[in-house]
């Protein structure tokens, strides 16, 4: 798990994620000072109760949403915001922040 620093910066740069746009734990881990995309995921993995960040707006390299226990949780959420999959699971290039 990252430090007590890298994780605030990881919840920092989560929390500015717009409405309807995703990134990737890579990018993520790039805006910081040393995290990997694996300690991103650890992190979102990982947030305390009633924290309010949009872990949601994370999602893998290839454009998809990780499989995990909350994965469908997850893409309906990203629905809601009017974000589009296409057939195999895809979001839109287009639709990656920053």
């Amino acid at each position: 798990m990252a430090n007590s620093a890298v994780l605030e910066q990881i919840y920092t740069i989560v929390a500015q994620i717009p409405e309807g746009r995703v990134t990737t734990y890579g990018r993520v881990a790039q805006m910081t000072e040393g995290a990997t995309a694996r300690m991103v995921g650890g992190a979102m993995r990982h947030l305390p109760t009633g924290h309010g960040l949009p872990w949601h707006r994370v999602i893998n390299a290839t454009r998809r949403v990780t499989d995990h226990g909350g994965a469908e949780r997850q893409r309906e959420k990203l629905r809601g915001e009017g974000v589009v999959f296409d057939a195999r699971g895809r979001v839109p290039a287009d639709l990656l922040w920053p």
